[in-house]
């Protein structure tokens, strides 16, 4: 069994690493006083699992039935054909008319069901980020005719790819990376409570486990898990290197051999191919740089694309910029 369901919260308490959001959503479920959300934050946060078990608070036994989840990134990755298959949509589905009418079609007939002994349910967007702008604004109407009997829910990685007229109505909930320390305990706890056969891993071990996951308590159970069991802890680098990780590495070698526009094609996959946002592309280059080089100047420079990446409409502008400037750091 995967450690991160063994050790999935059950209850809100359980959740590490976000009090205060926590204790946000608690008043909320107290106090049945429940506005319009979007909770945005990196992976591995707590941001499904708190939505779980602030259902659970709100309506106990009947959490299930009042609480819709749309995976809005199958939807609009897969198109129709999830449409025509998931028994969710099936009864649904309209055939000889688009995604889109599809997709509003059926937001309606989920928001007109009505809450099971409450007076609202709650709909819930996972990776809204993947709704596209016509969905966005579909949905901004249901909002307004539907708000006395639902509320709406926004999971995402990249607040900025929802359109103002939603997030105007929504209160913004962010996750914070877990830090150190939480993250340290948290995963002593689980070790002592598991008897890996393979071997053990040290106290140092466990912190390049907390150094690799950046922040993603999820990647962290992971990681320590394959480590434990596999008797690898000694290569957590190898264990640890994804394929976008792979392809940022690529891009950073070739900056150092100067080839700006070679390197600015393979970070622009990540957004186009991997679906990673502006920040989270730099983030990889992040962990290359710091591991690899670890130069004064390219911190510099990440601290500043990270600012303009947060303050301007086109990522890849900031990123082409980033690339373009830093390609002179190199030794």
């Amino acid at each position: 069994m995967l450690w991160t369901e063994k050790y999935r919260p059950r209850s809100s308490p359980e959740i590490v690493g976000q009090d205060v959001i926590i204790r946000h959503l608690t008043s909320f479920a107290g106090s049945r006083t429940v506005p319009h959300l979007i909770l945005t934050g990196p992976h591995g946060t707590g941001k499904s699992v708190a939505i779980e078990c602030f259902a659970k608070d709100l309506y106990q036994e009947n959490w299930e039935q009042n609480t819709t989840v749309f995976q809005t990134s199958d939807i609009f990755q897969q198109g129709k054909a999830l449409l025509e298959q998931d028994e969710r949509y099936t009864h649904l589905y309209q055939k000889n008319q688009s995604l889109i009418t599809n997709f509003k079609y059926i937001i309606r007939w989920y928001a007109s069901l009505r809450p099971l002994d409450a007076e609202f349910k709650l709909l819930i967007f996972e990776d809204a980020h993947a709704l596209t702008r016509d969905a966005q604004q579909g949905l901004r109407r249901i909002m307004e005719q539907t708000s006395g009997t639902c509320r709406f829910i926004f999971t995402t990685t990249n607040q900025s790819a929802i359109i103002p007229a939603i997030s105007s109505r929504c209160l913004p909930l962010f996750f914070a990376p877990v830090d150190h320390d939480t993250m340290l305990q948290y995963l002593t706890k689980i070790k002592e409570q598991e008897k890996p056969g393979n071997g053990t891993c040290s106290a140092d071990d466990l912190d390049l486990i907390v150094q690799a996951a950046g922040g993603d308590l999820r990647q962290a159970i992971l990681l320590m898990q394959v480590a434990l069991t596999t008797g690898r802890c000694n290569e957590l680098n190898a264990i640890s290197q994804s394929e976008t990780a792979t392809i940022a590495t690529a891009a950073v070698n070739l900056l150092k051999g100067g080839d700006s526009r070679g390197a600015q094609r393979r970070l622009e996959s990540l957004m186009i191919d991997y679906g990673l946002s502006g920040s989270e592309v730099l983030f990889e280059i992040r962990a290359v740089l710091k591991r690899e080089y670890n130069h004064p100047a390219l911190a510099t420079a990440l601290a500043d694309a990270e600012f303009r990446m947060r303050h301007a409409n086109n990522e890849y502008v900031q990123l082409g910029a980033f690339t373009s400037g830093i390609q002179g750091i190199f030794p």
